[in-house]
């Protein structure tokens, strides 16, 4: 069973394999992360770990018994008691409940070790997917945006009922 896991820089090898083997699938629902991204990986994943010890956002990776990554799931922004939820899930793990799984792992901590009261994050109309995780994960939709030039959602959860 894949175990949910704090960001820290010995994921860095597998992280980035995760990244490089999922963009053309990630980049068909977000927007992709662009060739800087994957030039400059250890550096991004330094500051990353960095700012995450600063209390600024909580980066989780989810890790198969391989010790592959199979998926991240990270909350950013994090100010006054609320944070920005992001996910995403490899390819080859994805339809098998992980994605909801992760998500209700970390909002137990949201609320239990990182002390926030409200997530929010958005997802595009067509993602049929991460509109799913969200609903069963206990966000309610607040209102519609554009993601990418494509038009979406936007969900909260409250953490304190």
């Amino acid at each position: 069973m894949p175990d949910l896991q704090r960001l820290r820089l010995g994921h860095g090898p597998a992280l980035l394999t995760f990244e490089q083997e999922n963009r053309a699938y990630f980049a068909a629902s977000i927007p992709d992360r662009g060739d800087d991204y994957f030039a400059e990986f250890d550096a991004r994943l330094t500051a990353l770990v960095a700012e995450q010890a600063a209390g600024l956002h909580h980066f989780h990776v989810l890790v198969g018994d391989d010790g592959s990554v199979l998926g991240r799931v990270n909350l950013i922004d994090v100010a006054d008691g609320s944070a920005e939820l992001g996910y995403r899930i490899a390819k080859s793990a994805s339809g098998q409940g992980l994605a909801t799984s992760a998500v209700r792992q970390v909002c137990a901590l949201a609320a239990t070790e990182y002390g926030l009261t409200t997530l929010r994050a958005e997802t595009t109309l067509d993602n049929a997917a991460s509109r799913t995780v969200l609903t069963r994960t206990g966000f309610v939709p607040t209102g519609e945006m554009t993601l990418d030039d494509r038009p979406g959602i936007r969900y909260t959860r409250d953490l304190t009922g």
